[in-house]
Order: structure tokens, then sequence, then C-alpha cells
């Protein structure tokens, strides 16, 4: 005969003290914001100073017209990035990512047209995105759920 076992409830299955303490530390959010939004930032600061290749790269995307595909990315990327590490507006900044990586993604990383490395490539890369994007969404809502982004 097997043993039964008991049910798991909340008090069993809650994370140790110790990782809810660095969960609840004020620098650790802060430190994970600014880690989700780094590539982002990093990607609007190196599109503004070279901006004839952020306009290119959205040229060869088929993104039309170029300049203003170009101009939009680098406003999204910086102003959400930054709303995003100061906690402020975080479901507008989530959204706006967001939206912006789902459409880099959509033209960026068809797998569906490609064959062979590159299909693999372009799936890993498109399946990246939408874990970033879920990310994104998983910020938002902690934020809601905080009350932070109300201010």
């Amino acid at each position: 005969m097997s043993a039964v076992r008991p049910l798991r409830t909340a008090a069993n299955t809650a994370a140790p003290r110790w990782v809810r303490a660095i969960l609840q530390w004020p620098a650790f959010a802060l430190a994970l914001r600014v880690g989700l939004a780094s590539a982002y930032l990093i990607g609007g600061l190196d599109k503004l100073l070279d901006f004839n290749g952020a306009v290119a790269e959205q040229a060869h995307f088929g993104l039309q017209p170029a300049v203003l595909w170009a101009v939009l990315a680098i406003a999204v990327e910086i102003v959400a990035s930054l709303l995003l590490i100061v906690n402020r507006q975080v479901w507008l900044a989530a959204g706006a990512l967001g939206v912006l990586t789902l459409v880099a993604m959509l033209v960026a990383n068809d797998f569906w047209h490609m064959e062979g490395q590159a299909r693999f490539m372009a799936k890993n890369a498109f399946l990246e995105h939408l874990g970033l994007i879920c990310a994104l969404a998983m910020a938002a809502r902690l934020a809601v759920l905080e009350r932070k982004d109300v201010e």
C-alpha cells in the first residue's frame, strides 16, 4: 500500500525566510527593473548616437518610413525604460516596450519563412522576445498589485 501524501498548503510551500527577505529589498526590485530595461535603454541610446544606422536597421526590416520608425523606436526605448526603472507608469512603459518587442519579433524573427539553422536561430530569438514581453507584463502586474503605478 502506498502512503497518502498530505496536500501542500501555503504554509509548507512558502519560500524560505531568507528568499522572502531578498525579494522584499527595495534595492533588489530596482536592480530587477534596471536589468529588464537595460537592453532597451542601451539599444535606444545606441540608435540615438548612430541615427543613420537606426534608420538603416528599420529599412532593412521593411519598416517604412524608416526615419519615423527609428524615431519611434528611440523614443519608446529610452522613455519607457526610464519610466520602468523609476517605477512610474509601469503599465504604460511595459506596454510600450512590449508592443515594440512584438513588432520586432514579428519582422526580424519570422522563423516560419526560414529553414535549417536560420530557422532554429530565429525561432529561439522569437521565443526569447516572447519571454521579454511576458516579463514586462509581469512587471506591470506587480506594479499594479503594489499600487506603485498610480503616480
